[in-house]
């Protein structure tokens, strides 16, 4: 099996030993290359350097069972400005990723049980922000971060029992289709569709990039993203490829030329 990423992303590879009644199910993880791709005892891989590596994951204790994952590192990702390398598309423990990125979406579910929290490195990312933020005189608050299945589940439906369906699908997602749940979306500033045009969210418009962030739902881009515009949401994809999609003046379903 080969896993796909782009420098500066991570993502988390689940393994589990069967049968469920098995007594030696503690894993060891281990990177063949560090220099390319390092990952934690609990599985999760992030991407520092281009290049190839293995990722192995063994039993701990006899018998050993060990298995492993070819790990691909690319630069950055590829989308309708960059072409560098090939497009590929990879489904992993039932999640999309297009080019190395994770996409989540209307179209694209995540597992129920897909509970990573709040990813460290799109926080420590958020912290780098919100201190220049506030250097600039901004005060740019996380309002929400991580929501789980069961959390986004409850907000929906109750969205739909006060605005109509209808309505709440333009700007709640459905259970399972929240990026919030990938733990790398977060609602920032001020929750409220003016906030786009007050000097914060011009600032966090205009510099969120620099952080690895974008604005996930664009103005003028609702008939693609599916959502209205949302000025106080961000989704973290690491800087060169943030950098990328705000140059391109495209949301990220158009960088990643899916529809």
């Amino acid at each position: 099996m080969t896993i796909n990423l782009v420098k500066d992303t991570t993502f988390k590879i689940n393994a589990n030993v069967i049968p469920d009644n098995s007594v030696n199910k503690e894993l060891i993880w281990k990177s063949s290359d560090e220099n390319i791709a390092s990952v934690d005892n609990e599985g999760n891989i992030k991407a520092l350097n281009e290049g190839n590596c293995e990722i192995i994951v063994s039993t701990k204790e006899e018998p050993i069972v060990t298995e492993k994952l070819l790990v691909e590192v690319k630069t950055k990702a590829i989308g309708s400005i960059s072409k560098t390398y090939p497009p590929f598309n990879t489904k992993i423990d039932g999640i999309t990723y297009i080019n190395g990125i994770m996409l989540v979406n209307k179209k694209y579910s995540i597992p129920q049980s897909y509970a990573p929290g709040l990813q460290n490195i799109a926080y420590s990312a958020f912290l780098d922000l919100k201190r220049d933020a506030a250097i600039a005189g901004f005060n740019i608050d996380l309002l929400s971060g991580f929501r789980s299945y069961e959390t986004q589940n409850r907000l929906y439906n109750n969205y739909v029992a006060t605005y109509g369906q209808a309505e709440a699908d333009t700007f709640s997602a459905r259970p399972g289709t929240s990026e919030h749940q990938t733990g790398l979306a977060m609602d920032v500033g001020w929750i409220d569709d003016s906030y786009g045009d007050t000097p914060s969210g011009k600032w966090l418009a205009a510099n969120c990039y620099k952080y690895g962030f974008i604005i996930r739902y664009p103005k003028n881009k609702e008939s693609i993203t599916g959502y209205k515009y949302e000025p106080w949401h961000i989704r973290y994809l690491g800087t060169d490829i943030a950098k990328d999609v705000y140059d391109s003046g495209l949301c990220l379903e158009e960088y990643l030329g899916v529809k």
